[in-house]
C-alpha cells in the first residue's frame, strides 16, 4: 500500500498527526505522500511502524530494501 492509499482511509488530521509523530514538516508528509521526495531509510523503517506495517519500508525504498 502507498501512502496515498493509506491516508485516502484516515481521519482527518491523521496526516499533521504523523508528521508530528515522525518529527517531520505537514509540507515534507505531503510531498512523500505524492512522491515528490523519497523517505531516507530511517524515515521509511518509522513510516512503516507507524502504519503498522501497512506501508512498508520497501514501497517507500524498494531501491535499499529488497523484497
Amino acid at each position: 500500500m502507498t501512502l496515498e492509499e493509506y491516508f485516502k482511509s484516515e481521519p482527518h488530521g491523521s496526516r499533521k498527526e504523523m508528521a508530528e509523530y515522525l518529527g517531520i514538516t505537514q509540507v515534507w508528509m505531503s510531498q512523500l505522500i505524492y512522491g515528490k521526495v523519497l523517505a531516507s531509510p530511517k524515515l521509511a523503517l518509522r513510516i512503516e511502524k507507524a502504519t503498522q506495517g501497512l506501508v512498508t519500508k520497501e514501497e517507500l525504498r524498494g531501491d535499499l530494501f529488497l523484497v
